[in-house]
């Protein structure tokens, strides 16, 4: 670990606050500006969903692999040029003449946003001892909670002012005052490490990890899904023999053989799960309810994410384990109950309990499931957790919407439903005794 002023260790805290309230407004913008980025430039209209697809795509492909080379470089250097990447693409993302352009800038902005997530993981983890990195991810939490809630709306407010190009200006500025906070910060590079890595393991493990991402987690053709579900399993096959083979493998499986490292990683998927299937299901539930009445069911869901993270980093300081447990088994229990009814006082109490829920936990697992992870593999053990719950996330959202087309939109609720209480029971048994 490496041993920074106070002053120092509060400024790589912020630039990392910054680059990550980029986010979730680079993800939920690219949804809404899709139509009208569509409509406007000359393309293929089939090229609009991969604006989010090629980003999203990349994201998960790249992220494993910028967490090994940030933790083999200068960890500032890195996440200073991932977030340089993330401004130059979304700057240019806004003067593009058509269609293929804007997808190709997007899935540069992709790679970009893995280096940040990576790398300020790499520098968070690096100078701060593990027994503070609850109250740490607390105020991550609190960040990535208000860019959620606020996401969508502050989306909708950026097109009406400027157009569809203001979405990408604004994070390619907010990327651009993270570049400028992390100058004059120490390197924090880790020395005498092995000259060669394991490149192959962590490209194909992005690569499959890629695939399967986006064909379960997008409306894609069935060609194309599966020939990503074909690629997916044929990944898996080549990477268990490369991996057999090497001697220090890039994907660092021994932390999911920690019980509360994996626990904790299932648990944060869980909650991410019931929060995408909640924010589609719960308006569905309420097509009955008029606009503004939606708009406070899904404020419920969304708001005490932005408001109740600080209070739970000083909760989980001696009860982590036995509030996340007890927030999943309420969320299932939540999600079971909206088989029942629809009726109004019933969606709107169980958004507000859900929301409570999902407030009260909010960077909790992570900090709680970072603090096995050794301060010079930070970004390599970041990137494999954030890579885990977003794995659980996409394959959760998958199952919900197949339930609600075979079924009802309340069935939805019940996948993540069965998804928090498995990794309640997960976690309950990862306690020590």
């Amino acid at each position: 670990m490496f041993h920074l002023s106070v002053r120092h260790r509060r400024r790589v805290l912020v630039a990392n606050l910054i680059s990550t309230s980029v986010f979730p407004l680079a993800i939920t913008g690219s949804t809404a500006v899709v139509p009208a980025a569509t409509a406007e430039l000359p393309g293929a209209d089939a090229l609009g969903p991969w604006i989010v697809v090629g980003y999203n795509g990349l994201f998960a492909a790249a992220l494993l692999l910028a967490g090994v080379l940030a933790d083999r470089t200068s960890r500032t250097k890195f996440f200073a040029l991932g977030n340089i990447v993330v401004a130059v693409s979304g700057v240019l993302s806004a003067l593009v003449p058509d269609l293929d352009t804007l997808v190709a800038l997007r899935v540069l902005a992709g790679v970009g946003a893995a280096m940040c997530a990576a790398g300020g993981s790499a520098m968070v983890l690096a100078v701060y001892p593990p027994e503070e990195r609850h109250r740490v991810y607390g105020y991550v939490g609190a960040v990535l909670g208000t860019s959620l809630a606020l996401g969508p709306f502050a989306a909708q407010g950026l097109m009406a002012v400027g157009g569809w190009p203001m979405v990408f200006v604004v994070p390619a500025a907010v990327a651009g005052i993270a570049v400028l906070t992390s100058i004059g910060l120490p390197s924090l590079r880790t020395t005498n490490l092995p000259r060669e890595f394991d490149l192959a393991g962590a490209i194909i493990f992005g690569l499959t990890i890629a695939a399967a991402v986006t064909a379960f987690g997008f409306a894609l053709p069935v060609w194309a899904t599966v020939g990503l579900l074909v690629g997916t399993a044929a990944g898996i096959m080549v990477l268990v023999r490369v991996e057999r083979r090497t001697a220090d493998p890039a994907i660092p499986l021994d932390l999911l053989r920690i019980p509360a490292y994996r626990a904790y990683a299932l648990g944060t998927g869980a909650f991410m799960g019931i929060l995408v299937v909640g924010l589609t299901a719960l308006p569905q539930l309420g097509a009955h309810l008029g606009a503004g009445q939606v708009g406070l069911l899904l404020s419920l869901l969304t708001i005490p994410s932005t408001l109740l993270p600080l209070l739970a980093a000083r909760i989980a300081r001696r009860w982590a384990a036995t509030l996340v447990t007890l927030a999943l088994v309420i969320c299932a229990g939540t999600a079971f109950a909206l088989q029942l009814t629809s009726a109004p006082i019933a969606l709107f109490l169980g958004a507000a309990v859900l929301g409570v829920c999902l407030g009260l936990t909010e960077g909790v697992p992570d900090g709680q499931a970072l603090k096995h992870v050794p301060s010079h593999r930070g970004g390599a053990g970041a990137a494999l957790f954030s890579t885990t719950r977003m794995t659980v996330e996409t394959l959760t959202l998958a199952a919900a919407t197949g339930a609600a087309t075979l079924f009802t939109p309340a069935t939805a609720l019940a996948v993540p439903g069965v998804v928090c209480l498995a990794a309640a029971a997960t976690l309950h048994h990862a306690r020590p005794r």
